[in-house]
Formats: C-alpha cells, structure tokens, sequence
C-alpha cells in the first residue's frame, strides 16, 4: 500500500475531544493554538445542531478554547447546504432552535406548517408532542423527511438525553417513512466541510472518540482518521467493529505534535 501523503488539514469532533462535559480535555488548547499558528485548513465539527457557529465559539471562548467561527461545522450548517444544494428557495417545517432555524434562514428557506417541502428535525431540549404530531401529519402527507444527525442520545450533566435519532424513529414508526440523515456518519457533512475549507480528503485527518460516527464517516470520506480515548469509547469496543481507525490515541494530546 502506498504511503498516506502528509496530514495537511484536519477535522475534528468536538464533545469528548476537546472538551468533556463543558470541560476543556488536556492538550485541546496546545492543539488549537498550533493548527491556528500553523495556518493549516481546519474545522471543529458537532452533529448537535442546537447551537450556532457564533454561539458554540462563545462557549468554547468561555472555556478558554479560541476556535473562529468560520471553523465551526455544524450538522445544521450541513443540512442547510445540502437543502440550498438540492432545493434552493424551498419550504420546512423545523423541530428544532436556534442553530437550525438560523442555517435555514441565512439560505433563504421559508419556515412554515402549510404544505412545506421537507419535514426538518434537529435537536431540541424541548419536543413536544404536538411538534412531532404536526410532523407525522405533513409527511403522511407528502412532505420530504430530512434529519440533521441519527444520534440517539445526546450527553449531559444528569446523564443521556434522547436525541435526533431516537426521535426520528417515532416518527417513522408513525409514518413509515425514514429520514435522510445529514450528520455524521454521513460522509456528506465531512466533504462538505473539506470543501468549505479547501481541503483534500487524501490529505486531511479527522479525530474523533466515537467509532460509529466519527471515525466511520472519516474513513467513508476518504480521511486519515485518529480515535482517542477521552470520550466514550474504551479500548476493547474499537474490535467490535469491522472497521478500524488509522491509529489510537490516548488524546487529543498525543496529536499536537503531528500538526
């Protein structure tokens, strides 16, 4: 097999590699400060599509990460590119906030529960029954079923959440009909944020602590891909799977001398 060309641009996820339940992992500032010194190509990507590019550079700011925002990839931003990509000027129906509504306005979709195009679900700490009602009854009725990631569950300080994922499959449990999901594992959310930045996948790197999002949408999309161990998977999960990352890392700490 022939060498893997120099890492010359990188991705990275964001919760359990940089930070740790709203804390900063050891060696995420050093390798921050490095990729920004170093003028490489990078993004920070999250499949929680709560938050904007603006808000999420603000929490990080407060926990003393400096990452711009035109770093920052969110499932939100990817869904919004793909629907602008293959629907321009169309119509939805949002279970979600800020950071959703927000990508869909800047591309110029109309949000609305009058015979929209698509049916748009993203994270929210809030669905309600009556949202997911309205969404079962406008894809019964034709509208296009899209998801911004299938995460089942999403972390917090009392312990898992349900997240996307889990509630995309009520509603095709009601309906019949499977969402379109744009997150990760999708390589999708991954080569459109390497063209966002200008980046090759032959030369780009993605780290991850998840096997079934992180790493198997780097390795889908053609990256190097690196798994540490400080977000939730342990050693003896990565064999579970019939797929491997390029390496395995402690941290994100051992990866700051490879920028």
């Amino acid at each position: 097999m022939a060498d893997r060309k120099p890492i010359e641009s990188w991705l990275t996820d964001m919760d359990g590699v940089l930070i740790h339940e709203g804390v900063p992992i050891p060696g995420a500032d050093a390798f921050l400060k490095k990729l920004r010194e170093s003028g490489r190509p990078f993004l920070v990507l999250t499949n929680n599509s709560i938050y904007t590019a603006r808000d999420l550079h603000a929490r990080l700011r407060r926990m003393g990460l400096d990452v711009p925002v035109e770093n920052i990839w969110t499932s939100a931003l990817a869904t919004a590119q793909f629907l602008d990509d293959q629907r321009p000027g169309g119509t939805a129906y949002v279970i979600g906030e800020a950071g959703l509504t927000t990508a869909l306005h800047d591309i110029g979709y109309i949000l609305t529960d009058h015979d929209p195009d698509f049916v748009i679900l993203g994270e929210t700490r809030t669905y309600s029954f009556e949202a997911l009602t309205k969404a079962v009854r406008l894809i019964n009725d034709g509208a296009r079923f899209i998801a911004t990631n299938p995460d089942n569950v999403g972390p917090s300080t009392e312990g898992d959440l349900p997240a996307t994922g889990s509630v995309a499959a009520l509603i095709t449990a009601a309906t019949g009909k499977k969402p379109y999901f744009v997150g990760k594992p999708n390589p999708l959310m991954m080569r459109a944020g390497l063209n966002a930045i200008g980046a090759h996948s032959e030369t780009s790197a993605m780290i991850g602590d998840r096997m079934d999002t992180d790493v198997l949408a780097g390795l889908e999309a053609g990256m190097r891909t690196f798994l540490v161990l400080s977000g939730v998977t342990r050693p003896k999960d990565v064999d579970r799977y019939p797929f491997r990352p390029s390496q395995v890392v402690d941290s994100i700490a051992d990866l700051v001398d490879l920028v």
